[in-house]
């Protein structure tokens, strides 16, 4: 059966979403072929004057391609921890993913989930590894960068990881970014659609869309009765918003078996296994 919690190996801090304001906007980044995906991404969003934000990853071909997915803890030093290193060999494609472009010891850094197919066909997923990831073939996807706001990677004694969370940033005088927008990070255990609906409750916002959201979730619960009941997993958000009939999320998963599932979550049954980072866009 899917445990409802699962405990951390360090305390957890009474704050359990951290959130701060920001203003962005959504624009086309062509992610170029040959370049490596960390720097050609980091490239589109500089070339528009941000410095981070999040990215939806549809159709993308990459090679080289390196990934890890979610495993077992093999010690007590964390709840669950990533599989050896994947390198699939030709070109591999994303069927869609979420990317979290930030920073980590003072320089460029993704956060990376998404499904994908290998040359052999098969459907599988996991945790892009930025350090041994090109892209293949030269395409354009949607981007939403931030001002005001980055992700920035800490050490995060609940969880005993290095994980991104959003941090305040000077905003950069005369730069488009007209929408009003919360670069958020939710902690584990928390309920990831009651998180969404509260926060957005409480800021006064009755209409928002997700830009990105990677993360991971213990197991899953969808609307149609499925249940991912493998408690490690790899998630991001293919598609989410949250208004007055609360917070519809799609989301596409791996789990620790390497078995796949997409779908709409269920409200107030999955709660978040280590992170979830996200950019929420006020749409009221």
């Amino acid at each position: 059966m899917r445990p409802a919690r699962i405990r951390q190996p360090g305390p957890p801090p009474a704050e359990r979403l951290v959130a701060v304001a920001a203003r962005g906007r959504a624009f086309p980044v062509t992610l170029e072929a040959g370049a490596p995906l960390l720097e050609t991404a980091r490239r589109g969003l500089a070339a528009q004057g941000f410095a981070g934000g999040v990215l939806e990853l549809r159709d993308v071909a990459l090679a080289p391609f390196a990934y890890v997915m979610p495993a077992l803890s093999q010690t007590p030093d964390h709840a669950a921890f990533y599989s050896q290193t994947f390198r699939p060999a030709h070109v591999t494609r994303l069927r869609a993913g979420a990317m979290t472009l930030g920073r980590r010891d003072g320089a460029a850094f993704f956060h990376t989930h998404a499904l994908w197919r290998e040359h052999d066909g098969a459907l599988r997923g996991g945790h892009i590894l930025p350090e041994e990831t090109c892209v293949a073939e030269t395409t354009t996807v949607e981007a939403f960068g931030l001002d005001g706001a980055i992700f920035a990677a800490v050490r995060d004694p609940e969880t005993n990881f290095k994980l991104f969370e959003p941090v305040a940033i000077e905003p950069i005088a005369g730069l488009d970014a007209p929408r009003r927008a919360f670069a958020l990070r939710l902690r584990p255990n928390e309920d990831f659609a009651g998180a969404l609906e509260a926060f957005c409750l409480a800021q006064g916002v009755t209409r928002a869309r997700i830009r990105g959201g990677v993360g991971s979730t213990i197991g899953a619960a969808f609307v149609d009765g499925r249940v991912v009941d493998n408690f490690a997993t790899e998630v991001y958000v293919a598609d989410g918003v949250v208004d007055a009939d609360g917070a519809r999320l799609d989301v596409g998963l791996v789990d620790y078996t390497g078995a796949v599932a997409e779908g709409r979550l269920e409200r107030g049954d999955n709660p978040v296994l280590m992170t979830f980072e996200l950019v929420l866009e006020a749409l009221d």
